[in-house]
């Protein structure tokens, strides 16, 4: 059975790579992330298909983990009324990983980040594996990138299923976690060379070159997140497109009053009054055309640096998605020019 992950660039074809893989003789399995990938997943499948076949399944990481591995395998047992996702309070870290105080709360739901855990200390891990091996022959994993915790243990711990495993997804575009908890894996997005030995080790076949350009972004802005961002991204494009700073208020006044052209903010992009979307908020999407990144001070003055090198890892990363949503040509904007548009 082929067991492969292949690390990806923004807009080489993620989707396009699962979607071709799909057919109406073998059951698949598909899990990702964010609602975002979810909706766009589905889409896909109905633009192949015309509707949804029954053969193709579609989760999101939590529908899985709790429909399909914990309720058929612990819920009468154990019993719970859903998931918590709020952080567990600390007093619970005193409690051994045995006992169910660890892994529930007072009113009966359990702590999302450490149900994959309990899953594993449960023994349950080898019928999990049966369980797909009976119900599917392939299995996918969108926004590999975003697996965290203990759920990327389980992650791979699935491993070993006797089925096609195809792993996709950006290291770079790691803004999210699926969860937390504690010291566990808190490193795991620190090193890519670590990173992609842990999938290695694992008995997964690394493949960092079939998606390695980009079908979204032309060559410049390819060119602007390799120089500035250090993150190589090449591009299947042979036309250019713009970077363009947007320097006075006049401009910045009419990219804000373009409906055509999407604003990307850091942080609370809906006081703006405006087509705009958070940073990170804005992965998975993949139908604008130009963009306009609006920068803190001090990242403007970074930019105008020529490298954006020091900022903490999750900017980098949320900055990234943000300036690879261009299909066409990215603006760049102090964000002094947009205070006069946020809503107090």
């Amino acid at each position: 059975m082929a067991k492969g992950v292949m690390f990806a660039v923004a807009g080489s074809g993620k989707t396009t790579t699962l979607i071709e893989r799909l057919t109406l003789d073998q059951r698949a399995l598909i899990i990702t992330y964010t609602e975002n990938n979810y909706a766009h997943l589905q889409r896909s499948i109905i633009r192949k298909f015309g509707f949804v076949p029954p053969n193709i399944t579609l989760f999101t990481y939590f529908g899985f983990l709790n429909g399909f591995c914990y309720r058929p395998q612990l819920e009468l047992a154990l019993g719970s009324r859903g998931l918590n996702f709020r952080t567990p309070p600390a007093h619970t870290r005193t409690f051994a990983r045995t006992q169910m105080e660890y892994y529930k709360d007072g009113k009966g739901y359990l702590f999302h980040n450490r149900l994959a855990k309990l899953l594993q200390v449960k023994g349950t891990v080898p019928r999990l594996i049966a369980r797909v091996e009976r119900f599917y022959d392939q299995l996918f994993v969108d926004e590999v990138q975003d697996f965290a915790g203990h759920d990327f243990d389980l992650l791979l711990a699935l491993m070993p299923a006797q089925v096609d495993i195809l792993l996709v997804g950006d290291f770079y575009q790691h803004t999210f976690d699926t969860s937390r908890d504690g010291p566990t894996n808190r490193t795991l997005h620190d090193n890519i060379q670590r990173y992609e030995r842990r999938f290695s080790d694992a008995g997964v076949q690394v493949d960092k070159e079939t998606l390695s350009h980009s079908w979204r972004c032309g060559t410049t802005v390819c060119d602007f997140i390799t120089t500035h961002l250090q993150i190589n991204i090449g591009s299947h494009r042979d036309d250019e497109t713009a970077i363009i700073p947007v320097i006075t208020q006049d401009h910045a006044d009419a990219i804000h009053a373009d409906p055509e052209v999407v604003k990307l903010l850091y942080q609370e992009s809906y006081k703006y009054g405006c087509h705009a979307f958070n940073w990170g908020a804005s992965k998975g999407m993949d139908h604008f055309q130009d963009v306009c990144v609006v920068l803190s001070d001090r990242n403007w003055k970074l930019y105008l640096r020529g490298t954006f090198e020091g900022l903490p890892a999750q900017t980098r990363n949320k900055l990234y998605v943000a300036c690879s949503r261009a299909r066409g040509n990215l603006y760049l904007v102090h964000e002094k020019y947009f205070r006069t548009f946020k809503a107090t």
